[in-house]
């Protein structure tokens, strides 16, 4: 199996550009998926820098309903894919960031109107094929990320603080090897493993996700605590993870001297290869 990051937002050794945003391309068996699609056409800048054809994957997973995640879409449609679109059925909706202003963050409305999109329900597995899973359904109980506190989805002319019920996680397949891909890990990464267990019955092998830590303001020492928290429960896992983008740097220096060689940051560029 093998998972490229295709953007991400710092460089790493490829000669790729960095933003704000994550996309993927995997291919497990004889399948390829794009998980999530950036935020803009540097996306596909990217995969044609890096001798990538991404057209012509068998679907396109979209973990959630943000900008950083699905702006790169259209451009893929305009470049001439047509296969399906997944994502959760409340991903449409209006969300926003109000840390500094009214900041919309939501998706391009003219993804609702794409003729291969598959809206998956929260609280079953969908099935995309041999290869690939998705879930949702994730309680949001343990180890909130920080950076979700100026979240919000509007409804109805006013602002509520967003549950993220619109955040899926992708799980791919290839002979034993498991593999969970999140976007943002809204949810928490620790509760989101613990919905993986109770549908699958065990921890994947491998965990690729940002963690959603990173904090424009900076962390007081309680917040660093809770990111050491989460690093040693992680740590009590036999997962590897693979992590970037939200994370930030930062909270990535906080926990890499728990997890250790469990924990790899995954730039622009960087690739996975799970054997």
């Amino acid at each position: 199996m093998i998972i490229r990051n295709l953007i991400e937002d710092t460089n790493g050794t490829a000669d790729v550009c960095a933003e704000h945003g994550l996309s993927f391309l995997a291919e497990a068996g004889s399948r390829r998926y794009l998980l999530d699609t950036g935020a803009s056409d540097k996306t596909w800048a990217n995969a044609e820098a890096l001798g990538l054809c991404v057209t012509d994957v068998d679907a396109v997973i979209l973990s959630h309903g943000h900008y950083d995640h699905t702006g790169g879409l259209p451009g893929l449609i305009e470049r001439g894919y047509s296969g399906p679109v997944y994502m959760r059925d409340n991903a449409g909706l209006s969300y926003y960031n109000l840390r500094e202003y009214e900041k919309y963050i939501g998706i391009d409305p003219g993804i609702l109107k794409l003729p291969g999109l598959r809206l998956t329900p929260e609280m079953t597995v969908t099935e995309v094929d041999e290869t690939l899973s998705l879930y949702s359904g994730a309680v949001m109980d343990r180890f909130i990320p920080e950076g979700n506190r100026t979240l919000y989805e509007k409804a109805d002319g006013r602002f509520i603080p967003d549950a993220f019920r619109h955040e899926q996680y992708a799980v791919l397949r290839e002979g034993t090897k498991s593999v969970l891909v999140s976007g943002c890990a809204h949810k928490g990464i620790v509760n989101i493993l613990a919905r993986y267990r109770e549908l699958f019955g065990s921890n994947p092998d491998v965990v690729v996700s940002g963690f959603h830590m990173m904090n424009a303001d900076g962390y007081d020492e309680a917040a660093e605590e809770r990111i050491r928290e989460v690093a040693r429960e992680l740590a009590g896992t036999d997962i590897l993870f693979y992590t970037g983008h939200c994370t930030g740097i930062p909270a990535y220096e906080l926990m890499k001297p728990i997890l250790k060689e469990k924990l790899i940051y995954l730039h622009a560029g960087d690739v996975v290869e799970i054997r």
